[in-house]
């Protein structure tokens, strides 16, 4: 039996997990790229079951209640530019969650998580564009023994900057679903580079596409996902 349990450190919602570590920690039970669907809010500090399914499918259920599956994904998605690192930097001044943030203690997106605990991936409007952008400099904190970056927290580094891609006005979005592929693990201290574009919105529904560049410019790891609004937050 395989078991997942989410650290407090690692929430996006208060009392939940960031879904694109989730995805990430689920998905590293995969041998391929995969993509994830989140059912419920995932609990914090709780033992989770990962169940095998049939055609390669992966099952996340706590007490029998699905929490997230994953399916196996094909990619084709592709960075429509690659910023560099100044020009992330300079997009990050403009990040919207500086002034309002629904969960502004997110582990990724925070602004309230202090350098070394939370991730502290600020997107923000990227000059002559409609996308977003932001630097990243992975902690030690994050990284296997050979000094490169787990792939969970490169599934959660592209999943928050798809969010801001969506939206500038601090709605409240969950995620719904993410698929990544990384083809490549960065290292500590690199100076990457995260990016994220809207793909379409259809009602409460919109897809974004996110990437992440190495400090030469390379793309090393790709998704594509959807945030859904709750209808509660339509309403209001």
């Amino acid at each position: 039996m395989e078991i997942i349990s989410i650290a407090a450190r690692f929430c996006g919602p208060p009392g939940s997990g960031n879904g694109g570590y989730v995805a990430g920690m689920l998905a590293n039970h995969a041998g391929r790229p995969m993509r994830v669907a989140l059912r419920k809010p995932p609990p914090l500090t709780v033992p989770m079951v990962v169940r095998h399914q049939a055609e390669e499918r992966l099952e996340l259920r706590r007490d029998g209640e699905l929490i997230a599956e994953a399916e196996p994904f094909e990619f084709s998605l592709q960075p429509p530019l690659t910023p560099t690192y100044m020009q992330a930097l300079d997009a990050s001044r403009g990040y919207s969650g500086f002034r309002s943030h629904p969960f502004p203690t997110c582990f990724v997106c925070g602004p309230q998580r202090a350098r070394g605990d939370g991730l502290r991936i600020f997107p923000g409007p990227l000059a002559g564009s409609e996308l977003v952008a932001a630097p990243w400099l992975a902690d030690d904190s994050l990284c296997a023994a050979d000094g490169k970056v787990c792939t969970e927290f490169i599934w959660a580094a592209l999943d928050c900057p798809g969010y801001f891609a969506a939206t500038g006005d601090g709605r409240v979005m969950l995620l719904g679903q993410i698929a990544a592929q990384i083809d490549r693990r960065v290292h500590a201290a690199e100076s990457c580079v995260v990016l994220g574009w809207k793909l379409s919105s259809e009602g409460r529904k919109h897809a974004v596409g996110t990437a992440l560049f190495d400090e030469d410019g390379e793309c090393c790891a790709r998704a594509i996902a959807t945030w859904i609004e709750p209808a509660t937050a339509r309403q209001g």
